[in-house]
């Protein structure tokens, strides 16, 4: 395929992204994927790769596509390797959302590998700063920065990321209050987990805390599970399976 017409599709490809039309996009995606099999190993047309393919993955953040976003980003960093070009706006605002999923996938060990590929002057960007400044709070346990950063993000695509993320600190919020409190206001509650209003902190409730119960302004919650007793352990069991195992050591030795 000529230079011309591999501009050409993906200026295509561009104008379907900047009109929101995220299957037309997907399907020229496709048709593009097939044609670049066949593209000669030229920078120019890697760079061209690396547009495309940068646009498949904005397409399926748009579309909420974890998968295709993970195959897209795939089939992307190779071609990022092979490439000499400086570091642009948009390989930054990949890379960063990149790392936003391996936060939401809890995958901290593959997200330090990355760090460690990245340049400095990439690392200091918004787009890569940010998903940084995030991990750094997730491993502290300052889960209240991590909620309030949902009004500070670098970008609109960071929002379907944080979504997913927020909903992980919540649950992590909410199995601490459930062990810290017998009972709580929730208003304080609904404070503390970042919800702006009481029908959608109820609707999580009934989601994914069906044993919270609500008593007028109150959550109670069930208490914690009493320890063993020392009745209840099978100590003339446990002290002859010792005595076993000591007897067959001897024959052993």
């Amino acid at each position: 395929m000529s230079i011309e017409i591999a501009k050409s599709m993906l200026d295509e490809l561009a104008a379907k992204f900047e009109a929101g039309d995220i299957e037309g996009g997907k399907s020229d995606l496709t048709k593009m994927k097939l044609e670049m099999l066949n593209f000669p190993l030229t920078e120019e047309h890697n760079d061209i790769c690396i547009s495309a393919l940068e646009f498949g993955v904005l397409f399926s953040v748009e579309d909420h596509d974890l998968q295709i976003f993970a195959r897209n980003l795939a089939q992307l960093k190779p071609h990022y390797s092979l490439s000499t070009s400086k570091s642009s706006d948009r390989k930054c605002h990949i890379l960063g959302l990149n790392l936003m999923y391996l936060l939401v996938d809890n995958n901290l060990s593959e997200f330090h590998a990355n760090l460690e590929l990245l340049l400095d002057d990439e690392a200091t960007t918004p787009y890569l700063s940010f998903p940084i400044t995030l991990e750094r709070h997730l491993m502290v346990g300052l889960y209240d920065e991590v909620l309030s950063a949902r009004s500070c993000i670098p970008h609109p695509s960071y929002g379907f990321f944080m979504d997913n993320l927020l909903q992980t600190v919540r649950d992590s919020i909410a199995d601490c209050i459930e062990v810290s409190y017998k009972s709580i206001k929730i208003q304080v509650a609904m404070g503390m987990m970042k919800f702006e209003s009481r029908k959608i902190f109820m609707e999580y409730i009934g989601e994914h805390r069906e044993d919270w119960q609500v008593t007028g302004d109150y959550l109670c919650f069930q208490p914690a599970d009493i320890c063993l007793k020392a009745s209840d352990i099978p100590s003339t069991q446990l002290i002859a399976q010792t005595l076993s195992y000591a007897t067959e050591l001897v024959r052993i030795v």
